[in-house]
């Protein structure tokens, strides 16, 4: 086909080779070997048949079907790369297309919509995810009937997204009507994984007792070192760490592990995410070293899986961030720089999470005394996390703070003192809900005015700034949804409720 093409490309100009990249880019996809030459094939011809479109030279119905295969071929390249924000808008694009050739009223569109909410769950949009979640739902019941086994796969997304977006109570209400079509169709397996996410939803409402009874009922229909054996107990054991009750916690997870151990070369990715919410539950019982060998076996099974690269990311940035708490900083920062650059593939360079990433960056070359580039690394984080974030968001306001104590560090006591009374008209900017930071702010002023007279005081020490809300390990706290016919959506449970970098919970 190569020798082909190039004989092709010398005869013809590019607007008349679309057909031939497209099906050139097709094949290499499907032999999955090179996913960048796929990709670039792909996207020649969508430039070439999309021209041919806007200028009316081919026939629009004739040519919407070869868009839409281009557009999903993209979405799909690139999801395979770990570029799912980039991957996003072709196939939303794809689905554009195949609502004007659909009615409205098409099962096939509402697994369209349901395809683009799960990869919207992927990158932790859920806002974005819910109004096609939605519309999958009202496709299905309006052309299928309210008990379809589509509408109960439409309610387990919702469910699913509910949760992302912390409305726990309408997450339960979708997955228990759900269960109640899936019961009635006789799938056993999907019912069984509903019934998982409904205790994890209970535990999200705080109805810890409630989730215990309701997973010791599951534990008895899972077979002996199944997989949802599992799941049952790390769930157990996240509902008895909250409950403080640690011995008997760890006690389910040590089984849930024993299981694991077993399947890491069947269901790598499987594997991968529960060993990272294991990780997860092990740090909140403050059992650090745990959690960081969880998090390294995770990394070591991520790392020969180039599709999951966002969750690689995700899992070094919780690896450094733990390193970091446990005050070891020289250890923590390459598992940090390897995070930044994962993640800027994946979500690009202007994430908040990148920007959290490179404030902590800051904060280890801080605590190492090479002042100088720690200020050029929070200034990089300053300047996404204000894009992102806002300005007068606490964590930019704390980012802020950072580049006036690096400043100070370095003797820039004139740049020290610009960027600390930034702070403090950033605070109080937020009225009285802020009284105490911006007494502390203009308390750090004094002392800059201070050392810029020749005055020695002592140094603040350089915060580091939490990870967000949806890391890599919070975001497997969230139910799983199974995985769909194209791959948009998620690879595997690691991609879906990661999403847990940032994760989508960033993963990680």
């Amino acid at each position: 086909m190569f020798r082909v093409f190039k004989d092709m490309e010398a005869c013809f100009d590019e607007r008349e080779l679309g057909i031939a990249l497209l099906k050139i880019g097709l094949k290499l996809d499907r032999e999955g070997e090179d996913p960048e030459k796929a990709l670039s094939f792909a996207d020649r011809a969508l430039k070439v048949l999309d021209q041919d479109e806007e200028e009316g030279i081919a026939n629009v119905e004739n040519i919407r079907p070869v868009l839409h295969a281009v557009q999903l071929e993209l979405g799909n390249v690139k999801t395979e790369m770990g570029r799912r924000e980039e991957a996003l808008l072709n196939f939303k694009k794809a689905l554009e297309i195949k609502e004007m050739t659909l009615g409205k009223d098409s099962k096939e569109l509402g697994v369209g919509y349901r395809d683009l909410a799960e990869a919207y769950v992927s990158v932790l949009n859920f806002k974005g995810a819910l109004p096609f979640g939605l519309k999958a739902l009202e496709v299905h019941r309006k052309g299928l009937g309210h008990n379809s086994v589509e509408v109960a796969h439409d309610r387990r997304i919702l469910g699913v997204i509910y949760t992302g977006v912390e409305e726990h109570e309408k997450a339960l209400e979708q997955n228990q009507l759900s269960q109640r079509v899936l019961k009635n169709w006789g799938l056993s397996s999907e019912l069984l994984r509903a019934e998982i996410d409904a205790a994890n939803t209970q535990i999200a409402l705080g109805k810890y007792d409630e989730a215990i009874n309701t997973l010791k009922g599951i534990v008895q229909q899972t077979e002996k070192d199944s997989e949802n054996r599992a799941l049952v107990f790390i769930s157990m054991g996240k509902a008895l760490c909250h409950l403080e009750k640690f011995a008997d916690s760890k006690r389910c997870l040590e089984i849930a592990c024993g299981i694991l151990d077993q399947k890491e070369t069947v269901s790598p990715i499987e594997v991968a995410e529960a060993y990272c919410e294991i990780s997860m539950l092990y740090e909140n019982m403050n059992e650090f070293e745990t959690a960081i060998s969880l998090l390294k076996r995770t990394l070591a099974i991520l790392e020969k899986q180039p599709q999951e690269q966002q969750s690689e990311g995700g899992v070094s940035t919780r690896i450094g961030w733990l390193l970091l708490l446990k005050g070891e900083v020289p250890q923590a920062i390459p598992y940090l720089e390897d995070a930044v650059e994962k993640l800027k593939d994946s979500f690009g360079s202007r994430h908040f999470g990148v920007g959290y990433i490179y404030n902590n960056l800051g904060a280890a070359y801080l605590e190492l005394d090479r002042p100088q580039s720690a200020a050029q690394i929070f200034a990089v984080a300053k300047d996404i996390l204000d894009v992102s974030l806002g300005p007068h968001h606490a964590d930019s306001i704390e980012t802020c703070q950072n580049l006036s104590k690096a400043y100070s560090a370095m003797g820039s006591y004139t740049l020290a003192i610009e960027f600390q009374q930034r702070v403090i008209d950033a605070w109080e900017g937020h009225g009285p809900s802020a009284e105490e930071e911006p007494r502390e702010g203009r308390h750090a002023l004094e002392e800059l005015k201070t050392k810029a007279r020749g005055t020695s005081t002592n140094r603040v020490p350089t915060k580091a700034l939490p990870l967000p809300q949806h890391s890599l390990a919070s975001r497997n706290l969230q139910p799983r949804i199974p995985l769909t016919q194209i791959q948009p959506a998620l690879s595997g449970r690691l991609g879906e409720s990661i999403a847990f970098a940032l994760l989508s919970h960033f993963t990680v």
